[in-house]
C-alpha cells in the first residue's frame, strides 16, 4: 500500500441537505487524515479548469450552474491507497447506481447531484489538490 493524498468537494447537495457532518465522519472512521478543509464558492476560472474534460459538452454550463448554487466544503484526505478506499466509499458516480451504505447510496440523487467528488488517481489527486489548496493551507 502506498500513502496517497484525494481531493474531496463536498458538493451543493451535500452541503444544503447537512450531510458535510456524517460524511466527514465516515472518512475519518476509515482512518483517513484530513490535511486540509476549507469553504468555498467555486469561480468560473476554477470550474473550468477542474472540468476541463468536459468544459465542450453541452451540459458543462450545468454543472458549472449547480457548482456554483452554494458553497462546497474541500478537504484533503491522506492515506493508504485513499483513492481507491475513498471511491469505494462513494459508490458509482451515479447516485442511483449505488448501493445502500455508500455515500453516494445513502445521500445523492443522481449523476451530477451525488455528494462529493473525489480524485480518480493518486496522480490526478495531487493536481487537484494544488488546483484548490496553496501550500500555507495544508497541513500535516
Amino acid at each position: 500500500m502506498s500513502t496517497e493524498r484525494t481531493l474531496i468537494l463536498l458538493k451543493p447537495d451535500c452541503v444544503k441537505n447537512a450531510h458535510c457532518g456524517e460524511v466527514i465522519a465516515r472518512f475519518e472512521k476509515a482512518g483517513f487524515a484530513i490535511l486540509g478543509a476549507k469553504m468555498m464558492c467555486l469561480s468560473d476560472r476554477l470550474l473550468a479548469e477542474h472540468y476541463s474534460h468536459v468544459a465542450d459538452k453541452p451540459f458543462f454550463p450545468e454543472i458549472v450552474a449547480f457548482m456554483q448554487s452554494s458553497p462546497v466544503v474541500a478537504l484533503i484526505l491522506e492515506g493508504d491507497d485513499v483513492v481507491t478506499k475513498v471511491r469505494a466509499m462513494l459508490g458509482p458516480t451515479n447516485s442511483k447506481e449505488a448501493a445502500p451504505g455508500t455515500i453516494r447510496g445513502d445521500f445523492g440523487q443522481d449523476m451530477m447531484v451525488n455528494v462529493c467528488h473525489a480524485s480518480d488517481s493518486p496522480e490526478n489527486g495531487e493536481i487537484e489538490v494544488r488546483r484548490f489548496f496553496s501550500d500555507s493551507e495544508i497541513f500535516g
